[in-house]
Order: C-alpha cells, then structure tokens, then sequence
C-alpha cells in the first residue's frame, strides 16, 4: 500500500477527470434541472384545490420519496425496455435523479409558497393580477427567493449520488477508478482520487449555500 505519484497523476487522474466532466458533473446538471422543474410542477398541482389533481399528486411524491433512488434506477433500467420504451442508459439515469429528487424540491417549493407573507396574497388579489401574473410576478419570485438555498443542498447530495448510477452501466467517475484500480492493483490511489474530487467539487458549493442562506436571512 504504497502511494505512487506517478501513476496516481499521470494514469488515474486525467481518466477519472474526464468522466466527472463528461458524466459525473453533467448528470449533476441536466437531473438538477429536471428536478427543480418537475419539483415545482408537483408542488402546485399538489397545493390544487381539486382532489383528482392533488390526492394522486402527493401520493406520488410520497411513493418516490419512500422508494430508495437505487431502486428506482434499476427499475426505469429493466422495465421500460419491455413496455417498448428504449432509452440510453444515461437517460435513464437522468431522469430517476430528476424524479427521485423532483418529488424532494416539490415539498421545498410548498414550503416556500406557504412561506409568502398573507399580505402579499392579499394585495395581488386586490390589483385584481390575472392568476398567472399573481403567481409569476408576486409569488414565485418570493418563494423561490427563500428556498435557494434548500435548493442548492438538494443538487449537491444529487451531486454525491451519482456513483448509483454504476448499477445501469453507466460509467461514472467511482467506476472509472473501480475499472482503473482492478487493472493495475492500485485502489489507493483512484479511490483516494475520487474522494478528493468529490470534496474539491461539493464543499466550496456548500459554503457558497450556506453564504447565501445567511445573505437571505438579512
């Protein structure tokens, strides 16, 4: 178990760099996109005033916020194939984050809709504001002006739990370094690697969220 810098730099490093940028980071990007929109479609179709809507809507989310993501994953990756439904494994993955973590953000955009000042309701109701304006011009922008930074912790555990996607062939950075450690015996090195760019990518955003949380509070 001796560290070898020269393997470490030159063999392991860029390889597993390539595959946090081309796959790690971007799954990080494109899931956290589908989840804070999806997240907000489902927190108002769950506030609805009509049972049809709102009922099945929170029974959803409660289904996947129960269900664990790894589960999921495997699921979307074996069954929609056999109901004619053929997707890129990297799709897949995409959405089962996007879903998974969609039926989280839905309860943080709830929370900051319920957050608006009563007042703030009221007067869009009395400048008599069609629905969409009340809600695109007063509402949103408060609520979701709150919950940023809840927001920003979600993409970072999303973040942390990419390697999952490992379980449908997807060959994130965790199974580059697996692939490169088998090959040349030498698991100290790629794991200790993915560690570090996991730390060097995730802490400085979650100051930067803690920052903003406390920019907000003011």
């Amino acid at each position: 178990m001796i560290w070898d810098w020269n393997f470490a730099l030159n063999e392991a490093l860029p390889q597993m760099l390539g595959a946090f940028l081309k796959v790690t980071l971007l799954a990080t990007i494109l899931g956290s996109v589908v989840a804070m929109v999806l997240g907000l479609i489902l927190a108002l179709l769950r506030r609805s005033r009509i049972q049809l809507i709102s009922r099945p809507t929170g029974w959803f989310i409660e289904f996947v916020r129960s269900t664990p993501l790894l589960v999921q994953l495997l699921f979307l990756f074996l069954v929609l194939p056999r109901v004619g439904i053929t997707l890129p494994a990297f799709t897949i993955g995409i959405i089962g984050l996007g879903v998974h973590y969609a039926t989280y953000t839905s309860e943080v955009y709830r929370a900051g809709i319920d957050g608006v000042p009563k007042g703030q309701w009221e007067a869009a109701t009395a400048l008599s504001l069609p629905p969409r304006r009340k809600w695109q011009d007063v509402i949103l922008p408060q609520a979701i002006r709150n919950v940023l930074p809840a927001l920003g912790n979600y993409v970072i555990s999303m973040f942390k739990e990419t390697p999952y996607l490992l379980a449908i062939t997807v060959l994130d950075m965790v199974a580059i370094a697996k692939n490169i450690g088998s090959l040349n015996f030498k698991y100290l090195e790629t794991f200790t690697i993915a560690g570090l760019i996991f730390l060097a990518a995730s802490y400085p955003a979650a100051v930067l969220m803690r920052k903003l949380e406390i920019r907000l509070g003011h």
